[in-house]
């Protein structure tokens, strides 16, 4: 069965609100029980939980531009790219399945950051990886749903067979 229509967009839009719901209920439990800095190991050195308002993008980029260029650069330049994103996947009936699936990580995770900026002036982040050959920074659920994202996009953009397989 291919979904078009009010279902699609039904279907594409509980799936960017999932993230969305995925990031925001995560952070607010951070923000809620977890004291800036305080580290606790959920999984040894390996996973571990923090609390840092990030102020900037991506790593901090951004975080002392004069405040007209960061309103630019992290909010008003993300919102516009996220609303393409979001109106390309509504209006467009030839997508490929695993692209939809893609686009909805990168929207979802991309909204849920947005969200913090507006509404707390930062992003909250807390989750570091630490497998020894391989370090994170500090990240979010968010930065997971646009990094799952763009891995299926790049994962689709390598196949052989890219044969468009609609949103069933």
């Amino acid at each position: 069965m291919k979904l078009t229509g009010l279902l699609k967009s039904l279907v594409i839009f509980a799936f960017i609100a999932m993230n969305i719901g995925c990031d925001q209920a995560s952070k607010n439990m951070v923000r809620n029980k977890i004291d800036a800095h305080e580290k606790i190991a959920v999984i040894g050195k390996h996973l571990t939980l923090t609390k840092v308002e990030n102020n900037g993008a991506a790593l901090g980029f951004g975080a002392s531009f004069h405040p007209t260029v960061k309103f630019i650069t992290i909010i008003v330049l993300p919102s516009v790219i996220l609303l393409a994103i979001f109106v390309i996947l509504m209006l467009k009936n030839n997508i490929d399945k695993r692209l939809i699936l893609g686009l909805a990580f990168i929207t979802g995770g991309g909204i849920g950051n947005l969200i913090d900026r507006i509404v707390h002036g930062s992003v909250t982040d807390f989750l570091i990886i630490d497998l020894g050959f391989f370090r994170t920074g500090i990240f979010n659920m968010a930065d997971m749903s646009v990094t799952i994202g763009v891995l299926i996009i790049f994962i689709y953009g390598f196949r052989k067979d890219k044969e468009i397989t609609p949103l069933a």
